[in-house]
């Protein structure tokens, strides 16, 4: 990985358990699990406005979310746990049955719009 590096940590959201009753497959969960939070200084560095579309890559894949501003400490970023994030963990799980979730070291830029 090049360029400017996060610490992403990953978790539950409320409004992702209160939409899992309606299901995965459904447009207002998937919105949920595929936005990501970043401090909005960060966001302004990196050339990112609140709303537009990221690549987030870790050593072990790369996926997209959309990028809002939220209360998060500078030099962090946070997502709710799902299939974009599945793609950035590994396979270890170190004996705990689910892989590193937090605190993971990765790269993320802006996706110009087309």
């Amino acid at each position: 990985m090049a360029g400017k590096r996060y610490i992403m940590n990953a978790g539950r959201t409320t409004k992702q358990g209160q939409q899992i009753n309606v299901g995965k497959d459904h447009a207002e969960y998937q919105a949920i699990v595929g936005t990501l939070n970043m401090h909005p200084d960060d966001m302004k560095e990196a050339g990112i406005v609140s709303g537009g579309t990221v690549r987030v890559r870790s050593d072990n894949g790369e996926a997209t979310f959309l990028c809002k501003e939220g209360k998060i400490p500078r030099g962090m970023i946070f997502v709710p746990y799902g299939p974009p994030t599945c793609r950035l963990m590994g396979q270890t799980t170190d004996g705990t049955g689910m892989p590193t979730s937090k605190g993971w070291e990765v790269e993320v830029e802006p996706i110009a719009a087309e």
